[in-house]
């Protein structure tokens, strides 16, 4: 008798494999000069131009999690532990906290309502530069999916340019990026 494969596949990165990636990449970056070691880039400014960037994508995220949900209430439940955490990013970044979406669908200063758009200026933008949500629930979540996806590519790539603790959290925050990507188009 051989024995068949199993009927369900598994899909998506394993949380074991997203957190070896992120701190394999948070080890290299955090063996690379800090203040002091002499390199190029490697002082405080560098590191606070780059935790600045970083709160502020968060929040911008954020915003444009809640425009989804204003947008889409019947995702309310499923999207708002996910905003909540990349609201706890941009704060561990330095960064404001920014208010939840009210039963009046507004948030952070954007108005949001089931026609209304987001500024997304950075991260969030997509490549041909709408930022309206869009009125099927699929393509809002797509479009979260999408940002997330973009932002936690950009923090991987600038685990390069930081020391230290400020590279372990990007790593770590990237990692999270991307299981809310594999969140949003699982299900």
């Amino acid at each position: 008798m051989s024995l068949s494969p199993s009927p369900r596949l598994p899909r998506g990165p394993r949380r074991r494999s997203l957190l070896a990636s992120a701190a394999g990449a948070a080890l290299l970056a955090g063996c690379t000069g800090g203040p002091g070691s002499g390199e190029a880039g490697a002082g405080p400014s560098a590191v606070e131009r780059a935790r600045a960037r970083a709160a502020r994508d968060s929040e911008e995220l954020a915003a444009r999690y809640a425009a989804v949900i204003a947008a889409h209430p019947g995702l309310a439940e499923r999207l708002r532990p996910l905003r909540e955490e990349v609201v706890r990013h941009a704060e561990a970044f330095g960064g404001v906290r920014a208010a939840s979406p009210t039963a009046s669908g507004t948030a952070a200063g954007t108005a949001a309502s089931p026609s209304a758009s987001v500024r997304a200026a950075g991260p969030a933008n997509d490549s041909d530069g709408s930022d309206a949500v869009p009125a099927d629930e699929k393509g809002a979540l797509a479009l979260l999916a999408g940002a997330e996806r973009k932002l936690a590519g950009r923090r991987t790539e600038a685990l390069l340019d930081v020391p230290g603790e400020s590279a372990r959290l990007l790593a770590s925050v990237a990692a999270a990026g991307a299981a809310h990507v594999f969140l949003l188009t699982e299900g």
